[in-house]
């Protein structure tokens, strides 16, 4: 018999809502592994893909106590690349992006945080941290996001909700949850 793996918190929410920013804080405070979304993506058509990727690579082999691991999708060559990344079943495990907190991989989460800003703020950080390369994107990826968000109902299923629009630092309120 394995030990079950320590616990996995999703922070999930449209893009530009800070998850990545709020995903590294918890992952420092908490000394937990840190898989970012965008890495799993297959591609600007590839939210569910990513989801695909999640439950396959990390989330199920970890439940079973085989070994998870995953590999980061370069999107300038269009294609996996680099080695395989383990992620230890030993250590707790944040997943940060779009689809982190997918109805499938609720089974194997602890938490789920849901992030939210206005689109006008939300738009403006996401160019302000990728800039140009991700405007052309911008209304391909919300698309996807939003049927996505509104099938797995996400933001409905979380332990907590923030709007990062009317708070610059959503770590103690997600440390709270986790320290509940």
């Amino acid at each position: 018999m394995h030990a079950p793996p320590a616990g996995v918190i999703a922070v999930d929410g449209p893009s530009g809502s800070g998850k990545t920013t709020l995903g590294r804080a918890i992952a420092a405070e908490t000394a937990a592994c840190l898989v970012h979304m965008d890495d799993l993506y297959p591609g600007w058509e590839g939210l569910l893909g990513g989801v695909e990727r999640l439950l396959e690579w990390i989330l199920r082999p970890r439940a079973e106590g085989r070994p998870a691991r995953w590999r980061r999708y370069d999107w300038t060559l269009e294609a996996y690349a680099e080695q395989w990344h383990e992620v230890p079943a030993s250590a707790p495990l944040v997943v940060e992006g779009a689809g982190a907190g997918a109805a499938a991989a609720g089974p194997y989460l602890s938490s789920l945080v849901w992030l939210e800003a206005p689109p006008d703020v939300r738009r403006t950080r996401a160019l302000g941290r990728d800039g140009e390369m991700y405007r052309p994107h911008w209304e391909r990826w919300a698309r996807q996001e939003r049927a996505y968000f509104a099938a797995d109902r996400v933001r409905e299923r979380a332990d907590l909700v923030i709007d990062t629009g009317a708070t610059s630092d959503a770590l103690p309120l997600a440390l709270g949850l986790l320290r509940r």
